[in-house]
């Protein structure tokens, strides 16, 4: 084995170690009981059955997330969290093998790179329907890379690869925006080459241009993106579809409220990587002798801004970013590389000396070992259980359970989903499905919350009988004089009945 080959396979055990963890977060809950009425009724809901706010209201949610919701709840009815736990590293790890070959440079400046921007975006990896974005939106990148430098034309997949991501999740929008910059990057070339031919005027665009280019690589583009958008309407919703993440995206609670959608806060070193990449990348460029591409241009600076803008498009920006950074800092790393003795190590040499194979072998095998003990231990149900015990209430809906006490329910907008997965019986408030909500429902359950002027007759237009919330909300301290008793509290959870 060479030292090539050894460094690919400690980069990607290393990312798959890094995703093989706890994968159920608070969203998980409802996607799993979603799965679970899709398998049992073999049907796909049209209007929402979890709450009794939105009750029999039109609920788009599982027409966009049917295929992903599925394939979680039959993993964890058949493997348990562990399952999910596994599905998440096979996932990630797929992924940033598709970001590997849409890279540039030797070997080690590829897998440098791959870790930091696993570091980047592993703070919102979770067993949701997001994965398949994630998946998806390297899987495209890696199409149009190949296709852009004419290594290979697999074009042809992304119609097929739009109708897999619009039933799975709904950032099939991404793969459209990918087709913008790509097709937007095509058309500046085509029109460049034409200008530095001669063949195109300022002000002139004649017939004869415009056939020649729809017959070439723009006119492929163009009929890629048409044939993109028919694939993500092929959905139970048809064409409406296509303006599903645009509702999604102009809740304007999302970045009031919800942590995942909000800028992110640097002073959290999990978000540290997302500087240092886009520093990087920044750096990069800048002393860099290629011309800065328009394509490469809006990679950056279009996902740099959504990462910014909200933090869980910092895993996309991990995904786009490798390949910029690395294509205009390949040169550099190559003089480097040859300076320090290291470049000759990065190439698959057929002479390699039996015992440099024997050691690499080796060392391979003793970090298989490692990274097997690794996942092992995120196996157990035990260990997933008291994992997720730190961020929903299960010792309280056990006491709902047991105790029955009558709602309607006012709960934690986090607590949702696992009220909606563990006590379906309790209708719930709102949960993570802010499609259904809007901001209507949202901003009445945050004036509850802060106990903002109007709360009370809130509580009693929507006839809240029972309220579940984390004990530091400013409504818990009111509640006492307002006529309800505490009736269960530990430290992450509070129970008000009335």
């Amino acid at each position: 084995m060479s030292t090539r080959r050894l460094v690919i396979g400690i980069t990607f055990l290393a990312v798959f170690a890094m995703s093989a963890r706890v994968a159920v977060d608070t969203d998980t809950w409802w996607h799993l009981r979603t799965g679970q009425l899709i398998v049992t009724e073999r049907s796909i809901p049209g209007v929402d059955t979890f709450s009794h706010t939105r009750a029999g209201e039109a609920w788009q949610g599982p027409s966009v997330g049917w295929l992903m919701q599925v394939t979680l709840y039959l993993i964890f009815d058949t493997f348990g969290s562990g399952g999910l736990n596994l599905f998440q590293a096979i996932m990630v790890t797929l992924a940033f093998g598709f970001v590997y070959r849409s890279m540039s440079g030797d070997v080690f400046l590829r897998a440098f790179v791959i870790i930091l921007a696993a570091l980047a975006s592993g703070v919102y990896w979770a067993a949701r329907p997001y994965l398949m974005t994630f998946l998806l939106a390297a899987l495209t990148l890696w199409i149009f890379e190949d296709y852009r430098w004419k290594r290979k034309d697999r074009l042809g997949w992304l119609p097929l690869v739009m109708v897999v991501w619009s039933n799975s999740h709904g950032g099939f929008a991404v793969g459209i925006m990918l087709w913008g910059i790509y097709a937007l990057g095509e058309v500046v070339s085509w029109m460049g080459m034409a200008r530095k031919e001669g063949k195109l005027l300022p002000t002139e665009f004649t017939r004869d241009w415009l056939d020649a280019g729809m017959r070439g690589r723009v006119g492929r583009m163009l009929l890629v993106g048409v044939l993109m958008l028919a694939g993500a309407s092929f959905n139970f919703s048809g064409p409406s579809i296509l303006l599903y993440p645009f509702q999604t995206v102009s809740i304007g609670a999302l970045q009031e409220f919800i942590q995942e959608w909000q800028s992110p806060n640097f002073h959290d070193l999990q978000m540290q990587p997302f500087a240092w990449l886009l520093f990087l990348v920044l750096g990069a460029l800048g002393i860099s002798k290629k011309r800065l591409a328009l394509t490469d241009f809006l990679l950056v600076a279009g996902f740099g801004y959504l990462g910014l803008l909200a933090g869980r498009n910092i895993a996309l920006f991990a995904l786009v970013a490798p390949a910029v950074l690395t294509r205009h800092a390949a040169p550099l790393a190559n003089d480097l590389g040859c300076k320090v003795g290291l470049s000759n190590l990065s190439i698959d040499s057929p002479n390699v000396p039996r015992w440099q194979s024997v050691v690499n072998w080796g060392l391979l095998v003793i970090l298989f070992l490692t990274v097997l003990i690794k996942v092992i231990t995120v196996l157990p149900e035990t260990v997933n259980r008291n994992a997720y015990a730190d961020s929903v209430p299960v010792e309280a809906v056990e006491f709902l359970l047991a105790e029955n006490p009558p709602g309607p329910i006012l709960n934690s907008y986090n607590w949702g989903g696992y009220l909606i997965w563990a006590a379906p019986d309790y209708a719930v408030f709102l949960d993570g499905r802010t499609d259904l909500y809007g901001d209507k429902i949202i901003s009445e359950w945050l004036q509850i919350l802060r106990a903002e002027e109007g709360w009370q007759h809130l509580l009693n237009d929507w006839q809240i009988r029972l309220i579940l919330v984390e004990p530091t909300w400013p409504l818990v301290d009111l509640l006492g004089g307002e006529g309800w008793e505490n009736i269960y509290a530990d430290d992450l959870a509070v129970i008000y009945a009335r």
